[in-house]
């Protein structure tokens, strides 16, 4: 009897925290709104120190969270970013990772080969906006903030612990106190530089566009100029339109986060994943290189390789040519002259390397 009800009764399913979640967007929101309310509670001492006039600031922040999931996790169900991001996670402790950490996020190598205008454009812009972040997220959820006593020494709070007392008038706290307009001054260089190329150089010109290239430049360069008048109006017109110009800076700034997870500058929260993807390449580049089938040159790696036919077939895209190889095995000069070959009726071997490339980005 016992071994009859054993072995008709069902297995229960087994459940994970994903089952209280509608979607993977509502599960990385409410863990993101949840691990801030937290660290909140914390740096503010129980509520107890929380500065309203940064409230504007802290709702925009809230709203540009949710834009990134919402992309970020668009952008992560695709197939291919589904394999860099599950194979990248795995390479992430190779020994190489800080230096392409640093050569991909810090300064800028694969840029400076460029050219040097470039790579200092990109130098001012990244890391003034990441100095500007790295100061005024910690001050809008109260996380760090400075109390001054009478005797002229501020006291710099970090989680709601005393860090340091340093003097009002001395090195550490006039560098506190101008980080955001370094910051700026940083961003306006930069951008105006970024202008500057975009509207000279004549490639740039043919192919921008004013809402996906210029727009993006623009919110910089005017949070930047709200934000030094701020600082000139305080210092130089005791406090003159100071309020009004504060609301403006404020806009700026909260209209800049609703839109940047859905323009150009979406690239700088996502600009870590080129880590994995570099990671990618390397380590399976050192594993096994994949020859070309028509010129017998090393091209990408044989997982990679594989990972594109499998990418291919998982959208229903097969490229598997008569001739007994799939289009993906070929290196990209030879590709373009089969294709060209098959459109135009030419032999293979009859099609000019430089008329087959016509250094073609695609």
């Amino acid at each position: 009897m016992q071994s009859t009800i054993s072995a008709t009764t069902t297995k229960k399913p087994a459940r994970s925290v994903n089952d209280a979640f509608a979607s993977h967007f509502a599960k990385s929101m409410f863990l993101t709104v949840a691990g801030i309310a937290i660290l909140v509670f914390i740096g503010t001492r129980m509520f107890t120190h929380i500065d309203l006039n940064l409230y504007g600031y802290m709702v925009g922040t809230m709203v540009f969270l949710g834009g990134f999931f919402y992309r970020f996790i668009a952008w992560g169900e695709r197939p291919p970013t589904k394999i860099i991001i599950k194979k990248g996670l795995k390479l992430l402790f190779r020994k190489s990772t800080p230096k392409t950490a640093v050569n991909h996020l810090a300064i800028y190598d694969f840029i400076r080969n460029r050219g040097l205008y470039r790579w200092i454009q990109h130098i001012l812009i990244g890391w003034g906006c990441v100095l500007a972040c790295l100061v005024t997220f910690p001050l809008v959820f109260s996380w760090m903030y400075f109390t001054m006593e009478e005797n002229g020494y501020y006291t710099i709070v970090l989680f709601g612990m005393n860090v340091m007392k340093v003097p009002a008038e001395g090195i550490i706290a006039f560098f506190s106190y101008n980080a955001l307009n370094i910051a700026a001054i940083m961003v306006t260089a930069g951008v105006c530089m970024a202008l500057r190329r975009r509207l000279k150089n004549m490639q740039a010109r043919a192919e921008q566009k004013f809402m996906y290239d210029f727009l993006p430049l623009y919110l910089l360069l005017f949070i930047s100029i709200t934000g030094l008048l701020l600082t000139v109006q305080n210092v130089f017109l005791h406090g003159w339109m100071q309020p009004q110009m504060s609301l403006i800076h404020q806009y700026s700034v909260i209209v800049t986060l609703i839109y940047l997870p859905f323009g150009k500058l979406a690239h700088i929260p996502f600009r870590p994943m080129s880590v994995f993807a570099r990671n990618y390449r390397e380590h399976y580049g050192e594993q096994e290189m994949k020859t070309c089938k028509v010129c017998g040159d090393h091209f990408v790696s044989v997982e990679q390789s594989n990972d594109v036919i499998q990418v291919l077939g998982v959208n229903d895209i097969e490229f598997n040519m008569k001739d007994g190889f799939n289009l993906a095995e070929l290196c990209l000069p030879c590709r373009r002259k089969y294709r060209i070959a098959r459109f135009s009726g030419f032999a293979t071997h009859q099609v000019k390397v430089k008329e087959a490339n016509q250094n073609a980005r695609g």
